[in-house]
């Protein structure tokens, strides 16, 4: 009996040894401070569905079944009433946009004026594939998501040929986002990495992030209504301090952070420590 008591005090006490370990582990893990952002401003913005400023100040959103490019060269628009409503745009590259129809299995290249480069209907190539995610890539190419064979692939649209294909990926597919040398990909469970060839460079896990924006190598990644930020070559997820606001959509260029609540359009500059 005696020993019986010995062995349940000991495990007593290791347990309760290990739960304030994990108390302790766990408070240093949500104590981390936040990185401190600098509001440069904010005004009025009409249109939801904004998905970029530019380095020189132009405009890209869209509504519906149009797109629309506002600048210091002009205001310019797109529509293509056959197709239907955009279901995504990517104007990484302002001299080939990409505008993506997904009821039509559809994307649209456009130059900086908004004249019509080329239109690719995948559904009359060989094979078959159902694209579910675009973005922008190096010369005349594009990242698409086959939801038929589950791999992202490095499309030329010029000569409507894969050039690179990933392996299999898990997951739901939630934002593809990409550079001109690499590519982002966030399913439920993933945030992979991979180069211009479509070899993987890294996966880790997502804890809950829903989307994400690229700037210069770095991810910003959102997570209900906060913004954290995944420096370049770096495994450290730091949450953004910002202010109680409705993130309804967010980007950054050139390391400047913009974020629609639905009547206001503000401007943060992210602060490099």
């Amino acid at each position: 009996m005696l020993k019986n008591g010995l062995i349940f005090v000991l495990f007593n006490s290791v347990m309760n040894y290990a739960k304030y370990i994990f108390i302790i582990l766990s408070f240093s893990l949500f104590a981390q401070e936040k990185i401190p952002v600098k509001q440069i401003a904010k005004y009025n913005f009409e249109g939801e569905n904004i998905i970029q400023i530019d380095k020189f100040g132009t405009q890209y959103s869209f509504s519906d079944n149009t797109f629309y490019s506002k600048g210091t060269k002009g205001n310019f628009e797109y529509s293509n009433l056959q197709l239907g409503d955009i279901t995504s745009v990517n104007a990484f590259n302002p001299l080939k946009i990409n505008l993506f129809y997904k009821d039509f299995n559809t994307i649209v290249i456009l130059d900086n004026r908004l004249a019509e480069i080329k239109k690719i209907d995948f559904n009359l190539l060989t094979p078959f594939r159902i694209v579910t995610k675009i973005s922008s890539a190096n010369d005349n190419a594009i990242w698409l998501f086959n939801d038929n064979t589950q791999q992202l692939e490095l499309f030329d649209f010029i000569n409507n040929k894969t050039k690179h294909t990933t392996l299999p990926i898990d997951g739901n597919v939630l934002d593809l986002k990409s550079n001109y040398n690499f590519c982002w990909l966030l399913t439920d469970t993933f945030i992979y990495t991979y180069n211009y060839f479509g070899s993987l460079i890294s996966k880790q896990p997502n804890n809950g992030f829903e989307q994400l924006a690229e700037t210069n190598g770095s991810l910003v990644l959102k997570s209900n209504n906060s913004l954290f930020i995944l420096p370049k070559d770096s495994g450290k997820m730091t949450e953004l301090d910002l202010p109680k606001l409705l993130i309804k959509r967010f980007f950054v260029t050139n390391e400047t952070l913009y974020i629609y609540d639905g009547e206001m359009l503000h401007q943060y500059q992210l602060i490099n420590e």
